[in-house]
């Protein structure tokens, strides 16, 4: 079918009835966590007028999804999807009933706020990684950008929504019916995912182990130069970025005239300048480079923090986190792009939840720290510091560790038939061994291929190791060797081949001499049948 204006607009996704759905019950999910984060950090600021606990209340909700982003990923990736998610939402709301209760019996503490938002954070760090997966399966890829981008917005909008009515509840009522509210409104997200028809197809081979697929998540990461890249400028930006929203509550009050309602507008003012720069976002992906955008959206981010450290002035700070939000919104959607055009489905989830670790894993470490350079020195200093620092640090990652701008063609390919057996072999690792025959005039070439992208590919589809034997005595005969955790697991390699692999494939028989292919023995390793 040919691709029409209509498919690439911004809102063209919400045109599918799920996506719209699950859109929907987002921006219900993201509400409630701005919601609730505006009522943690406030009420803080009334139990201790100290930096680094207030800064910690960034730190205690977003550690969660450092800490276990991995493990839900993981479970996010074999579990039925739509159960998953609401059992994410009915945590959340189970939390808030807490929570408020607490506030509601004057039994509320520093350190109990801080656990119970921890605790609160657990919810987000299960739920983003299933959502994040759901999307491009959706969607079509050619939507996916603007699929993302109309996630950000609904992050955006929430940032508007959620500090204007828990401000204007902390003001009427007091925080405890912000939290009871987030309750209910998690509750209705529950509902309405209960009602999206999904139905999940378990993998043939069964359920992958915890631990299994946690580490195969991790290589697969490690082994992408292009992921790790995403992964230190999403590091980099919300490393520095996070010190703004930290200490925003402290800014608020420092303001002229400041208080809550200060604190709810400078969100609401960042929250729209996201939302308004979405649409412009299409555009400037087809005039910048990822890292020329990304950069340039750290310029505007380091902008809008130093002007915030400079003023004590409404007028002044509010246009700049209306910038702010700007920034944000271009340099995160950039990346998140990024990542997601470079995951296959398979690892998708895990993938997207190491993306999210890195988010919240630098900010909760950003919030610490800037929190503390604060207390030492002042709450203008620590924002100086960190928008120069985090203007430099981009910098130095785009000149050291470039986009090449290539994409692997990622589409499943099931070309390779695997391999069959009698009856499943005992327990323990399985060595693949696959013989190759190379002029010895290429053979430079034929390693090179082989030690690079021979060995990252093998290893990202989950292979324990993988090794590359040249013949002493004879110098044509090259032997890979490939060892996989168990039989089930090298089954697993079959259903991960993508069309990329299938050309690296072909690249590697280019090289190989005769009309045979070459020869590939599969061997139980005796040595491993008590430990596996």
């Amino acid at each position: 079918m040919p691709r029409t204006d209509d498919d690439l607009s911004p809102i063209a996704p919400l045109r599918q009835p799920v996506f719209r759905m699950l859109w929907i019950t987002w921006l219900m999910a993201n509400v409630c966590m701005w919601m609730s984060d505006v009522a943690a950090a406030w009420m803080m600021t009334s139990l201790t007028t100290t930096p680094l606990w207030v800064a910690l209340v960034q730190t205690a909700s977003t550690l969660p999804v450092f800490l276990l982003g991995l493990p839900s990923g993981a479970l996010a990736d074999s579990l039925d999807r739509r159960r998953f998610f609401l059992f994410t939402q009915l945590w959340v709301a189970v939390v808030a009933s807490i929570l408020s209760a607490f506030i509601f019996l004057d039994a509320i503490t520093p350190a109990l706020l801080l656990a119970l938002t921890f605790v609160n954070g657990i919810g987000m760090a299960m739920r983003w990684p299933v959502f994040s997966a759901i999307v491009p399966t959706i969607v079509p890829r050619n939507q996916l950008p603007a699929a993302l981008a109309l996630n950000g917005v609904s992050m955006n909008a929430s940032r508007i929504i959620g500090p204007l009515v828990a401000g204007a509840l902390i003001a009427s009522a007091g925080s405890a019916w912000v939290f009871l509210l987030n309750a209910v409104l998690s509750v209705v997200a529950a509902v309405i995912i209960s009602r999206w028809k999904h139905e999940h197809k378990p993998h043939p081979l069964g359920r992958e182990r915890l631990g299994t697929a946690m580490r195969v998540g991790l290589q697969y990461v490690g082994q992408s130069y292009h992921l790790k890249g995403v992964l230190l400028r999403i590091s980099i930006f919300f490393f520095h970025s996070t010190a703004l929203l930290a200490l925003l509550a402290l800014l608020a009050r420092g303001m002229q005239g400041g208080g809550a309602g200060t604190f709810t507008l400078f969100l609401a003012a960042m929250g729209a300048g996201a939302i308004a720069s979405a649409a412009f976002l299409p555009a400037l992906r087809r005039r910048y480079p990822r890292d020329g955008l990304v950069l340039r959206g750290t310029a505007l981010q380091a902008g809008a923090m130093a002007t915030m450290a400079l003023t004590d002035q409404v007028w002044v700070a509010v246009p700049a986190m209306f910038l702010g939000g700007a920034a944000w919104i271009t340099s995160a959607n950039t990346l998140s792009v990024s990542i997601q055009m470079g995951l296959p489905d398979w690892v998708r989830a895990r993938g997207m939840s190491m993306y999210q670790m890195a988010i919240m894993g630098s900010s909760a470490l950003g919030a610490a720290i800037w929190g503390q350079v604060a207390t030492w020195t002042s709450v203008p200093v620590s924002l100086g510091i960190a928008s120069v620092t985090g203007l430099l640090s981009m910098f130095l990652a785009n000149r050291l560790m470039p986009d090449s701008g290539l994409e692997d063609d990622l589409t499943p390919k099931r070309i390779f038939p695997a391999p069959q057996i009698t009856e499943p072999p005992p327990r323990g690792h399985v060595m693949v061994m696959v013989e190759y025959r190379i002029d010895p005039a290429r053979s430079a070439d034929f390693r090179d291929l082989m030690l690079g992208e021979g060995r990252r590919s093998r290893l990202r589809h989950g292979a324990l190791s993988w090794e590359l034997l040249h013949d002493i005595h004879d110098p044509s005969r090259f032997v890979e060797v490939i060892v996989d955790e168990s039989w089930t697991d090298h089954l697993r390699r079959f259903d991960r081949v993508t069309a990329a692999d299938v050309a690296l494939r072909d690249r590697k028989l280019a090289f190989h001499l005769g009309e045979e292919p070459p020869r590939v023995t599969r061997s139980l390793m005796e040595t491993t049948t008590g430990s596996s």
